[in-house]
């Protein structure tokens, strides 16, 4: 039997509730540094309430310590290792090796010795079995894979390793490997490995022949991505060995996180019950679900399995990098109504029935590539009046990016998760002794509690009644419980009587089980070989014997980690602080000569195409060359332009 993971992504203490709460087996979430995510951070106290909230359905909290660090930020992470430790946090996310050593006994080790399992971040650039086994032979737990691998290698790392293994499967892309980004560092000095990316990504370009000057696209989000959407894949994903589903937003709001969990979760479930003998899920708990969850009505910049089969399709979302929404149709008119106010009509696609709101949001590119927004004041049918919108014609297509009637639904039926709870009881003694009603429940992960209690001396008037009463009051739900009859109530008096009890003498019984559960431990189930503590480095893989930039290692013990167990000569300083010029910013499996079908590999030989290109952003170039051997894409900065 294997367990599956449902990973969801929090950005503070309530939003990390909502998530346990839609399905979530597992939360990740920044502490108050060093999380790859600056405008994430949370004290330890909300960490450590979080922590209690998702122990009790058996769920786990991972704390993000993630960015690459400096020399003098050493003695706070390690201190903030030990806070996550007394907080009850399960594992770390780290990239910087300084971690590990330190969770060895700070940085001397001297020190305390942390124990959490440590979870080789994304930002690790894991994409190979020898980086994976690696990171397994220094003591890793679990290895989070980049989101650019097939399935074939998902299972290729899977088998070479006795690793967890997690794997994206929803929320936004970055174009580059992650942990090998330097565009932000290089534009504006905002490291991506430091948590402060500026997601040029998301910028508008112009991509430009470098030979004669012509600009063959311009204003485009050219190395904007669509986001990711394998929600119909998780079995394959499974089968390939990942036993972590995680979903990407840590910046995300509630609205995101509950619809985004409570779909996946959803489809986990159907997962489980199509195999129920080989997977089951990691946590605890059945979720009654108040609304429909729907991704489209997600943020999102449309969706894509991106290369999870080996090949590649069209990932681009070069029109819409800030996300539009579900279509809802095309402008038909659009005519004033007042001074300030116009009246839109729309023509939906046939078939296509959308009911609006006031209030809803929407959104449409204009002319000049503009990605604008409005608010409809007063939706009715196909109408829309709103204030006026500069840019917006007949004939545009027009998505709405914010539906009323959908947060409603979210907000005013939440999600409620509920252990479920065996309840058996006995009722024996007689009308002269005292009648005892004892009451056994078994929770479905194994706890137990036994209650008895006088019943007094009155027998009921109507047994049958009485049964039915008391069966129905002690299957209820109390407090995270959700009681019910493992068998039928047994009548083991001497008098053949029952007595007669009132429903709140019952409710109380009911109540005392669920504090009397509470007070025992939920025991997490044990995912593929999680680990406590760390393994001690076996030294079976090396790594080269000169290690470049992109290894990003920015302190002195992550050099010596890399030299002693890597068995490295030499380790070049991170970008961040080496600022090389003509460096590698980026390295890609998107390729924008493939998006714009001006890939060799695409056109008949002979068809004359340009061999150099470059992009333009805000007066700076940066030069794009072509891996074809390995088809990938490579942006490097303007010092050679």
């Amino acid at each position: 039997m294997r367990d599956l993971e449902l990973l969801a992504p929090a950005k503070n203490k309530d939003i990390g509730i909502a998530a346990i709460d839609c399905g979530a087996d597992a939360v990740y979430i920044a502490g108050p540094a060093f999380g790859a995510r600056q405008a994430a951070g949370n004290i330890m106290e909300d960490i450590r309430q979080l922590c209690d909230y998702a122990h009790k359905f058996g769920a786990r909290i991972y704390l993000t310590l993630n960015t690459i660090l400096f020399d003098d930020e050493l003695d706070e992470a390690y201190a903030l290792m030990c806070d996550a430790e007394d907080a009850g946090v399960d594992a770390l996310i780290v990239q910087d090796l300084a971690v590990m050593k330190m969770a060895e006994g700070g940085k001397d080790g001297k020190q305390r010795r942390i124990h959490i399992p440590l979870h080789a971040s994304t930002q690790c650039a894991i994409r190979d079995v020898q980086k994976a086994v690696f990171y397994k032979d220094n003591g890793f737990s679990r290895l989070v894979l980049e989101r650019e691998l097939p399935l074939s290698k998902v299972k290729e790392i899977s088998e070479a390793t006795d690793c967890e293994i997690e794997f994206f499967v929803h929320g936004a892309i970055c174009v580059c490997y992650n942990g090998q980004c330097y565009m932000s560092e290089s534009i504006t000095g905002r490291s991506a490995n430091r948590g402060e990316c500026i997601q040029a990504c998301r910028s508008l370009y112009n991509l430009v022949d470098s030979d004669s000057g012509k600009v063959l696209a311009k204003n485009k989000a050219l190395l904007s991505l669509k986001d990711y959407s394998l929600i119909n894949r998780l079995e394959d994903i499974a089968e390939a060995g990942a036993c972590s589903f995680k979903i990407e937003g840590r910046l995300k709001n509630i609205s995101y996180v509950r619809n985004t969990v409570s779909a996946y979760s959803q489809a986990l479930d159907k997962l489980v019950e199509k195999h129920p003998g080989k997977y089951r899920r990691a946590s605890f708990g059945h979720i009654s679900n108040g609304f429909q969850p729907d991704l489209v009505k997600t943020f999102n910049r449309g969706y894509t399995e991106l290369f999870l089969d080996g090949h590649r399709g069209k990932w681009a979302s070069m029109d819409a990098p800030k996300g539009m929404g579900e279509l809802v149709g095309i402008t038909a008119s659009v005519r004033p109504v007042g001074k300030d106010e116009i009246e839109i009509t729309i023509k939906t696609q046939k078939g296509n029935t959308i009911i609006l709101a006031n209030g809803d949001g929407f959104a449409f590119t204009s002319h000049n590539g503009d990605i604008v927004g409005f608010r409809g004041d007063v939706c009715s049918g196909n109408t829309i009046r709103s204030k006026r919108i500069q840019g917006l014609t007949p004939g545009v297509k027009l998505f709405r990016n914010i539906s009323v009637a959908f947060e409603k639904s979210m907000m005013n039926s939440p999600c409620k998760r509920l252990i479920s709870s065996e309840v058996e009881t006995v009722i024996s003694g007689d009308g002269v002794s005292g009648y005892v009603i004892s009451v056994s429940a078994t929770t479905e992960d194994g706890r137990r509690t036994t209650i008895s209690c006088n019943a007094g001396t009155d027998p009921a008037r109507n047994a049958e009644m009485m049964k039915s009463m008391v069966s129905g009051q002690l299957c209820k739900s109390s407090g995270l419980y959700n009681f019910h009859e493992a068998k039928p109530l047994q009548i083991d008096t001497t008098d053949n009587n029952i007595p007669f009890v009132s429903s709140a003498f019952l409710n109380g019984i009911r109540r005392s089980l669920a504090e009397n559960l509470d007070k025992q431990p939920v025991l997490s189930r044990p995912l593929l070989n999680l680990r406590s503590g760390h393994n001690s480095p076996t030294g079976s893989i090396l790594l080269p014997a000169h290690l470049n930039y992109k290894y990003n290692v920015a302190n002195s013990l992550a050099r010596e980690m890399y030299i002693s167990r890597g068995k490295c000569n030499t380790v070049d300083d991170a970008y961040e602080i080496s600022h090389i010029r003509g460096a590698e910013l980026m390295r890609s499996k998107y390729c924008i000569r493939y998006e714009l079908g001006l890939c060799p590999k695409m056109n008949k030989p002979g068809t004359p195409l340009p061999k150099h290109l470059h992009l333009e952003n805000n007066g700076r170039k940066f030069a794009l060359t072509f891996d074809c051997k390995n088809c990938e894409m490579v942006v490097s900065d303007d010092s050679g332009l």
